[in-house]
């Protein structure tokens, strides 16, 4: 056993990665992020139910069958297709037309998995308020703890273009920050969080407050901002897209940066600082 060496103490390899082990994510944010995932997973599935009673967008105050639409999910008897403008996509098997279903979006992505706009509708709404009063409740503590402050706002070094090019362009090599500089978020992931907060998020709930006649009369200066109800569901589609984009990329640097040390810092708080490379902090 000798001529293998010394014996190692495991104390003293577990000394550096205990210290490497910090704490991230607050409670406040964990729990608003898994109450935000799973509102907006059951909006979007419920939001295609209801985007099935009529797949078709328009732009302006009126919108109908004989109308022009600016976006089209259909089928021409077993080839479906996404029209958008002039753009024609096929879409067979997708979306507009699949083994099981002729609607826009199959059953596989929908609340329910059945046509039903009145349940597609109670799972929206109830949903929708949920989101709302989670994303209050959310915005009053990043306002008095500084969260959003301290951990969202930009730095004047970081709001520079060059620096934001750079970071671009280590994100694309796959070259995500280590050591300390990884114990925040970096400037794309703050961009991209502050856009769903302060931009996509309020605009999915006004313009769905803008689709209904019951708060129409209530608040009948939202047709003006919005320019009627049908470019209201448009930019409501259009909002859930990005959600849908921002969800996919999310899903797909947490898989990459390493997914148990992105979930655990997500459910427990603690992240596991990664190792600095050669000449970095």
């Amino acid at each position: 056993m000798g001529a293998l060496g010394p014996a190692v103490d495991p104390r003293e390899d577990a000394v550096p990665e205990r210290a490497a082990l910090v704490y991230r994510t607050r409670l406040p944010v964990r729990i608003w992020h898994w109450i935000n995932a799973l509102c907006i997973l059951v909006m979007l599935m419920s939001g295609a139910t209801i985007f099935n009673a009529h797949p078709r967008l328009y732009w302006g105050a009126y919108g109908a069958n004989p109308d022009s639409a600016w976006l089209e999910i259909g089928n021409q008897g077993q080839r479906g297709f996404l029209r958008i403008g002039e753009l024609e996509i096929g879409t067979t098997g997708l979306l507009g037309w699949t083994e099981h279903s002729t609607r826009a979006f199959p059953p596989l992505v929908t609340i329910p998995n059945y046509y039903s706009l009145a349940e597609g509708r109670q799972w929206h709404f109830f949903f929708a308020w949920v989101l709302v009063i989670s994303a209050l409740a959310y915005l009053v503590y990043a306002l008095l703890s500084g969260h959003l402050r301290r951990n969202l706002g930009l730095s004047r070094e970081e709001r520079r273009l060059s620096h934001i090019w750079h970071d671009i362009k280590q994100h694309a090599r796959l070259r995500f920050p280590t050591g300390e500089a990884a114990r925040g978020y970096n400037p794309l992931q703050k961009m991209a969080y502050l856009g769903v907060i302060l931009v996509v998020l309020p605009l999915v709930v006004l313009t769905g407050m803008t689709m209904s006649p019951t708060l129409n009369a209530a608040f009948p200066w939202l047709l003006d901002i919005f320019g009627g109800r049908q470019s209201a569901r448009s930019i409501h589609f259009l909002c859930a897209a990005a959600f849908c984009a921002f969800i996919l990329v999310h899903l797909v640097m947490v898989v990459l940066a390493g997914p148990f040390n992105e979930l655990r810092s997500m459910t427990t708080g603690w992240y596991r600082l990664p190792p600095a490379r050669k000449g970095e902090k």
